[in-house]
């Protein structure tokens, strides 16, 4: 997941746009403003980001959000990878923020912890 994607999920499921630290809540706010100035605040983006918020726990509004991130280059814009990088410091210095987020969406993928392994064995049928 590109960055400014992992930090709109972290944010929303560390609860920002309901309650939490006051610099995280700005800069979470910071984000969508900078989103809403350079892409268009009617955007797939920003609408991407709203139905998010309103359902956070949707796997799929997650996988449309980066779709919509990728699809804007939002994720190959200095200022917005430098606010989304901001957000994800400061996520991590609050406390369970040295937790971490993973998402992946395919076929074959393996995902493991810090300080874990993963592998995918996928074996080809023999040809007869």
């Amino acid at each position: 997941m590109d960055p400014v994607t992992t930090a709109i999920v972290a944010a929303i499921a560390a609860g920002v746009s309901k309650v939490g630290e006051k610099t995280v809540i700005d800069s979470y706010k910071a984000l969508k403003a900078l989103l809403k100035e350079k892409i268009g605040k009617n955007s797939e983006v920003v609408k991407a980001i709203g139905n998010l918020e309103s359902k956070p726990e949707s796997e799929g509004r997650k996988a449309t959000l980066q779709e919509e991130i990728s699809n804007a280059k939002a994720d190959k814009d200095a200022e917005i990878l430098k606010t989304a990088q901001e957000i994800l410091k400061l996520l991590e210095s609050e406390p369970g923020g040295g937790e971490f987020i993973q998402q992946a969406t395919g076929s074959y993928i393996a995902q493991a912890g810090p300080g874990g392994s993963a592998s995918v064995r996928v074996n080809r049928p023999k040809k007869g």
